[in-house]
């Protein structure tokens, strides 16, 4: 069983709330906009991260991380992108792709907006964490917590900060 922390949007924003939670999970997972290389580094001094770049990452976050990072987390088919849309409404970049070879985890982020919502048509799980970081127009800042058990996704947490 894996304990993964999900969140996205940080826009160089790191702090000590945040951190408490990385410190709890077996695996941090960030779905982009990570602004600032300070935030992953101090995300891996404490646990092991898989990460994607985002529209406001520069060509040193790009060198670093993929646009797309696929990969198998136990049983679960995980896909994370950092623009990505959601059910049914796919960015057309992707939307090929995730019909011919869905996942059964669609993770993005961009938007700020938390979500989870199950794609019956694609039998797979769309999280989009919502942002972390204190850039945007969101009201309240979020990430996700949740566990992977062989093939089974549960115990799913919204952790929510306010925004400043």
């Amino acid at each position: 069983m894996q304990n993964i922390l999900l969140l996205s949007d940080t826009h160089s924003y790191m702090d000590y709330a945040i951190l408490k939670y990385v410190k709890q999970a077996d695996e941090v997972w960030h779905a982009g906009d990570i602004g600032d290389l300070k935030v992953t580094d101090s995300i891996k001094e404490h646990k092991p991260l898989k990460a994607v770049y985002g529209n406001i990452d520069d060509t040193k976050i790009r060198s670093e991380f993929p646009l797309h990072n696929r990969f198998f987390c136990e049983d679960v088919d995980v896909w994370i992108t950092h623009i990505g849309g959601y059910p049914p409404k796919y960015n057309s970049r992707i939307r090929d792709a995730l019909k011919t070879n869905p996942p059964d985890l669609f993770i993005c982020g961009h938007s700020h907006i938390l979500k989870v919502i199950p794609d019956k048509s694609l039998d797979l799980l769309h999280m989009n964490p919502g942002a972390v970081g204190k850039h945007g127009f969101h009201k309240k800042r979020t990430m996700l917590r949740f566990k992977i058990d062989g093939k089974h996704i549960k115990d799913l947490e919204i952790i929510e900060f306010d925004r400043r």
